[in-house]
């Protein structure tokens, strides 16, 4: 008995759908009723009536398809390094563009070198052509680092660099070039920089007027808003903002450096004796470590080196990397929050090259393997397989890319920020993550919210609009009153109540979601009870009744 009960309750779901296809089906024959004859059940009312209006199709689609958007992608690996309070001062103001490490395609099968501190890289051929690729005008300075025509017509360029909003280059004749911002001296003399030496170290001369020998040269860089020409008998020519490196001064003039570098705040670089990181201050690199695991811990610079040396240095803004001379590395500095440990090389492998951007570093091993490790929030370390498969003969990283080169100077590939779709904000995040997460909370707010409104007003206005009389008249009474609180005015008090709680973020979330549906509810209660008004009073309910 109890399972016909059940088929039968089922039967009678069912007929509420089927009923209107039954009568449908009849109607084709000929003599099947006009369309004002046919019993059509309510739910299929419903559902005609609503694919009948094609734009409100079009919108519940639109509405569904974000719901689903910003509720799954900030689960799946395309978000899982995003987080709220994520900044980047090289990344701010960007406009929409998904070409930050695509090469130019006159550069792929010659590449002499890459070089990038921001959003834009500077490329140099074998033929002495500069290309330059990226956003060009910084969103940081406001300054555009697009090629001179002379340098564009230019090709017997020997050296390039690329700073966070300037470029300098120097053609094979000793002929050097620089532009982008000048404000603090980055490549060119004027009397406000030729006064201000308590802040600005001005370009030497002798770099200036084209006076170098470059087949002396052995390494040109940039930091942020200063540059370095190291060499190869040791002298340094060193010039920039002062203020943004407090060190800098201590190194002009010096004729015994190795190699340099430059971190976020300081000029960092490896002396003659090859065995520590020189500074000028005692003690600010005096320890390592042999990975980037926090939890390894800390060695003395000196006892870790012994009787070998320091062959390179690369530095990221937070942390340096030395390269010892038996291929051995170890780092110095502070630590990313979740950077990528250095790789377990085989046995007999050791790295030939180092190479470094704003927090990752890439290496190259003698048998041909590259490495990515450190920062990783742009994927840089996510190696593409061509690239493994490849026998590659050198490297370069760019701010957040890095490029894999064959000993035909072809490119193999390239990894790491391809750019952003949406562009990033004044604080460097990027805008279509922070959309997403940001629409997950709105839309999750809303939905919640509007399926509260929808049981209290409902119920309410089905009460109402059923019993009538007194309960009509209280329950109206009352939605009346919550009508006309302020909600704006409301939320915002209720907003600076929580801001004082101690309740977690989710918790306040939770709160927003039931004020709303609680103060939302009226309208739902006015249009439930209007047509459940229209119902009770209709003339079929009337004859039912007698």
């Amino acid at each position: 008995m109890e399972n016909n009960n059940k088929k039968g309750l089922f039967k009678s779901i069912l007929g509420i759908f089927s009923r209107g296809k039954k009568d449908q089906k009849s109607a084709s024959g000929s003599n099947a009723p006009n369309d004002s004859e046919l019993i059509v059940s309510p739910a299929r009312q419903v559902f005609n009536r609503f694919i009948e209006r094609k734009f409100a199709v079009f919108a519940v689609c639109v509405v569904v398809f974000m719901f689903l958007i910003v509720l799954i992608i900030p689960h799946t690996k395309w978000m899982e390094k995003y987080y709220d309070a994520f900044t980047d001062t090289t990344q701010i103001n960007l406009p929409p563009i998904l070409s930050l490490r695509t090469v130019p395609k006159d550069l792929r099968n010659d590449i002499k070198q890459i070089d990038s501190y921001g959003s834009f890289s500077i490329g140099l051929s074998n033929a002495g052509k500069v290309y330059l690729w990226g956003v060009k005008s910084v969103g940081a300075s406001g300054y555009t680092v697009e090629i001179p025509e002379d340098v564009a017509k230019a090709d017997n360029i020997a050296f390039v660099a690329a700073g966070q909003d300037h470029c300098i280059a120097i053609a094979e004749d000793g002929k050097f070039y620089g532009w982008g911002n000048n404000r603090f001296g980055q490549y060119a003399r004027n009397d406000d920089i030729l006064e201000n030496i308590n802040g600005i170290e001005p370009i030497p001369e002798v770099v200036l007027n084209g006076e170098l020998n470059v087949n002396e040269i052995k390494k040109v860089t940039c930091g942020y808003q200063a540059s370095a020409i190291l060499m190869n008998d040791g002298t340094l020519y060193i010039w920039g903002n002062k203020k943004s490196y407090a060190n800098l001064e201590k190194f002009v003039g010096r004729d015994d450096i190795v190699d340099i570098d430059f971190t976020l705040n300081n000029v960092v670089a490896v002396d003659e004796k090859q065995k520590t990181i020189v500074t000028g201050e005692r003690g600010l690199y005096d320890v390592v470590r042999t990975d980037l695991d926090p939890a390894i811990k800390t060695i003395k610079i000196k006892e870790f080196i012994g009787d070998r040396k320091i062959l390179e240095l690369r530095t990221t803004l937070k942390n340096i990397c030395i390269l010892l001379d038996d291929g051995s590395i170890a780092f110095a500095g502070d630590l990313e929050t979740d950077p990528v440990k250095v790789p377990q090389l085989e046995e007999g492998e050791r790295f030939v090259d180092i190479e470094s951007g704003t927090y990752h570093y890439t290496g190259l091993t003698n048998k041909g393997n590259v490495y990515s490790f450190g920062g990783d929030h742009y994927y840089q370390t996510k190696i593409p397989t061509k690239v493994k498969n490849a026998n590659v003969s050198k490297i370069f990283a760019g701010a957040f890319q890095s490029y894999a080169i064959d000993d035909q100077s072809d490119l193999v590939d390239s990894w790491g920020l391809k750019g952003y779709l949406f562009g990033t904000d004044d604080r460097g995040a990027n805008i279509l993550e922070r959309v997403i997460a940001g629409g997950r909370i709105t839309m999750t707010v809303g939905a919640i919210a509007v399926i509260i409104e929808i049981i209290i007003g409902v119920s309410i206005g089905v009460l109402a609009g059923y019993f009538g009389g007194i309960t009509d008249l209280l329950l109206m009474r009352l939605a009346e009153i919550v009508s006309a609180i302020p909600l704006m005015p409301f939320m915002i008090i209720i907003s600076a109540l929580l801001a004082q709680s101690p309740l977690t973020p989710t918790q306040r979330l939770y709160m927003i979601m039931v004020v709303l549906g609680v103060l939302g509810w009226p309208g739902f209660a006015y249009i439930t009870r209007a047509q459940i008004l229209v119902a009770r009073e209709s003339e079929y309910v009337t004859a039912a009744k007698a």
